[in-house]
């Protein structure tokens, strides 16, 4: 399992031989800065967490470039299927058996709506399970309870949370969730992007650490192996 990161929360993860996009905001993210061209990117399913712009800007032109199938909750993949873009609709608490594995929708704090203010359903996480590797995308969420019932049915290997604060959990309820869904090694995301969300990466280091924990935190492009 090969994890892509294109900022904020954005990434590409390969998984038995299929690309999988996390909230492509890539064109218009100021992390990029044009460095990447959308249009080169391979996918053959874009997972949505919730409807924000800075999640789903370029969800419809890689959809229409790749063929990719949308996959979110009801009322997201509605939303794109009325682009004639295929879709996979979900919702919370549920889960479905993809090519390159099992993906569970799972429950997020947080707001959600395109960029016309259209309601676009609950906001969502996502648990993936592939090649023997489990993760978790827990998308814009504030810290929650209901965290803790992830390990009940998945032995994570990775969770992927949300570090910036003022929008979503900071550094000291990411560890906190960290500790909810038993898992040790953290990739930080939603950080840095805008001025409301610029991280002292040091100190979240260190935080992290002190906690017994791994934070990673990647450069634009940069990748790691799961």
């Amino acid at each position: 399992m090969k994890i892509t990161y294109f900022g904020h929360n954005s990434f590409s993860i390969e998984i038995k031989g299929k690309n999988i996009l996390i909230d492509p905001f890539i064109s218009g993210s100021p992390l990029v800065n044009g460095k990447i061209n959308i249009l080169d990117l391979k996918a053959d399913y874009i997972l949505l967490t919730h409807a924000h712009q800075d999640h789903t800007l370029d969800a419809e032109a890689i959809a229409k470039n790749t063929g990719a199938v949308i996959v979110s909750n009801f009322e997201i993949a509605t939303h794109y299927e009325n682009k004639g873009i295929t879709v996979h609709p979900m919702n919370h608490g549920g889960s479905w058996e993809f090519g390159f594995g099992k993906v569970k929708y799972v429950n997020a704090i947080h707001t959600s709506s395109f960029p016309d203010g259209s309601y676009g359903g609950q906001p969502g996480g996502f648990v993936i399970e592939g090649e023997h590797k489990n993760i978790y995308i827990a998308g814009d969420t504030a810290l929650t309870l209901d965290m803790k019932l992830i390990p009940l049915r998945t032995k994570l290997d990775l969770a992927i949370l949300p570090i910036g604060d003022n929008f979503t959990m900071g550094i000291d309820d990411a560890i906190i969730a960290s500790n909810f869904v038993e898992c040790d090694k953290i990739l930080g995301c939603h950080f840095d992007t805008f001025g409301y969300i610029e991280i002292d990466h040091e100190e979240a280091k260190r935080k992290f650490y002190k906690a017994g924990k791994d934070l990673m935190l990647l450069e634009v492009g940069e990748s790691i192996e799961l």
